[in-house]
């Protein structure tokens, strides 16, 4: 099946799940193919946003990302843990139909007195850290914590951005740069840090990928899409924002995706748009997580 029939069927099945889901079923961006499906099952929702490649159906998998804020990572696992399997089981065909039902039968069965405290992080000494930084439970205490890279920071209209990557292949690794950035005091107290990831299982063949908008509505998703479109993999990318008392609109998605960029280009994960590699490489930073350097600069400049 070449791209022009992958299309074709791509078209014929987002028709049928917009008459069989009117309520449920959502084009995010007709331009980048991303629909989303919203099930509430339970007084409880759940969004399954779903980008297709040009080679889906016939031989690769859609993109996906789950958005339940309420859930238990443990459930959440479990749900990506069957999606996989209902693609395997059926390569090669339609599956969106298949994953919706399954994410609605699964949502029935999670245990409601498991739900989660959204925004679950590393507990801080100092009085002044806001209290939604938690603790957090991290599996296979054992693995190192990879290097992470952070960017400049920079400031638009008083807000003050700055981004910050690093490689991940696997969940406990995610919550282990997280935690790592929450031990900077600066980063703790940023008015938000918003996440995004994609991890690549090279045996099923399937993304593992996940945002938090940190309160900073849709910023995660849009986040997510900029590493979908920039096609990189086994990455986490933080985006810390202090607000400055001025609303910026939309342009602050903008701005949170140049703080993306830059330290994706800093930790070379994309080719710089910049002409000035040698600069560029002498204000890289690294932060090993034996310890932690972090630029003095003038809070909210």
């Amino acid at each position: 099946m070449d791209q022009e029939e992958n299309l074709s069927t791509q078209v014929d099945e987002i028709e049928a799940l917009s008459a069989i889901y009117p309520d449920e079923w959502k084009i995010e961006d007709e331009a980048f193919r991303t629909f989303s499906a919203t099930i509430t099952e339970n007084n409880r929702t759940a969004t399954l946003l779903i980008t297709l490649p040009a080679e889906y159906p016939a031989t690769s998998p859609p993109f996906y990302l789950l958005t339940a804020p309420w859930m238990k990572e443990q459930d959440r696992d479990e749900i990506y843990n069957q999606l996989e399997q209902v693609y395997l089981d059926h390569a090669g065909e339609s599956i969106l139909h298949l994953w919706i039902e399954k994410l609605r039968e699964l949502l029935q069965v999670v245990d409601p007195t498991t739900e989660q405290v959204v925004h679950e992080t590393v507990a801080l000494v100092e009085d002044d850290i806001p209290t939604k930084f938690r603790v957090l439970e991290i599996e296979g205490s054992e693995q190192e914590c990879p290097p992470i890279t952070s960017a400049d920071p920079f400031t638009e209209r008083k807000s003050t951005f700055q981004g910050h990557v690093a490689t991940v292949t696997n969940t406990t690794q995610v919550k282990l740069v997280l935690a790592k950035l929450y031990e900077n005091r600066k980063i703790a107290q940023a008015t938000h840090n918003i996440y995004a990831y994609r991890i690549y299982n090279e045996q099923t063949k399937m993304w593992l990928q996940d945002c938090d908008d940190d309160g900073e509505t849709h910023a995660g998703g849009r986040l997510m899409h900029l590493l979908q479109i920039l096609d990189v993999k086994n990455v986490i990318v933080v985006v810390s924002r202090w607000f400055g008392g001025i609303l910026l609109g939309g342009d602050r998605f903008k701005l949170i995706n140049n703080a993306a960029r830059d330290a994706l280009e800093l930790g070379t994960y994309i080719a710089s748009s910049g002409n000035d590699d040698v600069t560029k490489k002498k204000n890289k930073k690294s932060f090993e997580c034996c310890f932690f350097i972090y630029e003095n600069w003038r809070a909210g400049a």
